[in-house]
């Protein structure tokens, strides 16, 4: 009697970037098997705020955060309720002068790729966001990025990729992997699989499969509270708040308040480099509650339900490993995406997809080379 069919890919990791390359992959045709040491939607996937935002931190993750957006947009239609889809646009605030002749700037790369942006002054962003403190210089709109929960878009895609004949195989762990095989761990049992591309999507564990991988965990913080509909009616966040996003030495944070599908809103944002210290910082939600109540006064009277903690998997240049591992022939690598893990799912995927059929690129895939050169300093 034969066994199962030899798949054409296996993905390790069910998290909502190893979900959308499942997707990208299996309605391409390939068979494809993905398995999670958990189950699908864990891990940094269920701990993320969830915004599908245009980033332009550098013209590689503004070209990556771009495309994937454009692929969100594509299959909101389709999107099911579990997964929350909403648009509010985000509204990048500039607190003074000095701020808002940053917002030109930041509308202009937003035109270079196609985004619709909009300066707001002090006037029209009070009249877009009421419960903002007066006197904030103004901000930029970027009405068409979205927010969404991650755990209920990861089992989205990955039920679609099921409809398209994938297998999801949950608490089977890799442990090894090797030039078009991997070993799978599961009940016991370990059995070594045989495929033509292993994709490695498994966050902060990806560099347990590849030694020497620069992806570490990142923690982060993140404050929820009880429901209040209409509080905020956009993603809100400071202009300062990539270059605290991507300050990697010692601990940061930038206001950041999303509302959510259920009328609550989610505070962030904080980054710690503390090992896989999962604890709560008091000290660290504090600033960030503090922060958040400076720009949004009426949260001080609102009621915050929980706190947590998750781990992005962070490189030392801030991009995403996207590619094949030239080390290991048919190994590919998805990871590293630190936090836009959810915006860069979709982006990530096309890229991957592309590389493991042969057709050409939607962008140019060399900056997210995973054995791309690092600066010293920023490997450190």
């Amino acid at each position: 009697m034969s066994g199962p069919p030899r798949p054409d890919a296996v993905i390790v990791g069910a998290g909502i970037v190893g979900a959308a390359c499942a997707y990208e992959l299996a309605r391409a045709g390939l068979r494809v098997m993905v398995c999670d040491t958990a189950f699908p939607g864990s891990g940094a996937t269920a701990a993320g705020m969830g915004h599908i935002v245009v980033m332009d931190d550098s013209p590689a993750q503004l070209a990556l955060t771009a495309l994937s957006r454009r692929v969100w947009a594509d299959l909101a239609p389709g999107l099911s309720a579990p997964c929350e889809d909403r648009a509010p646009g985000t509204l990048w605030i500039a607190a003074d002068p000095g701020e808002m002749r940053a917002v030109e700037d930041k509308r202009a790369l937003c035109a270079s790729v196609g985004v619709r942006a909009e300066v707001l002054d002090r006037d029209a962003l009070a009249a877009a966001e009421p419960n903002l403190r007066p006197g904030l210089a103004g901000a930029l709109l970027v009405p068409d990025d979205r927010v969404l929960y991650p755990p209920g878009a990861a089992r989205w895609l990955l039920e679609a990729a099921r409809e398209h004949g994938a297998v999801i195989r949950a608490g089977v762990t890799a442990s090894a992997v090797a030039p078009g095989s991997v070993t799978l761990h599961a009940a016991g049992r370990t059995e070594k699989t045989d495929a033509g591309a292993i994709v490695l999507a498994a966050g902060i564990d990806t560099g347990s499969l590849i030694p020497g991988l620069p992806v570490v965990p990142r923690k982060g913080h993140l404050v929820i509270t009880d429901r209040y509909p209409g509080l905020v009616r956009h993603q809100l966040v400071e202009l300062g708040y990539l270059h605290s996003a991507h300050t990697m030495t010692g601990a940061s944070t930038a206001f950041n308040l999303q509302p959510r599908a259920t009328g609550q809103v989610l505070i962030g944002s904080s980054r710690e480099l503390v090992g896989r210290d999962a604890s709560i910082n008091r000290a660290i939600v504090a600033d960030m509650v503090r922060r958040a109540v400076e720009f949004v006064p009426r949260l001080g009277h609102c009621l915050a339900i929980r706190t947590w903690t998750g781990f992005r998997p962070a490189t030392p240049d801030a991009l995403p490993l996207i590619g094949a591992w030239p080390a290991v022939p048919g190994v590919w690598i998805a990871a590293g995406h630190e936090g836009l893990g959810i915006t860069t799912a979709t982006g990530t995927a096309a890229l991957i997809a592309a590389g493991v059929l042969g057709t050409a690129p939607p962008i140019d895939a060399a900056p997210f080379r995973p054995d791309r050169p690092m600066h010293a300093a920023e490997a450190a």
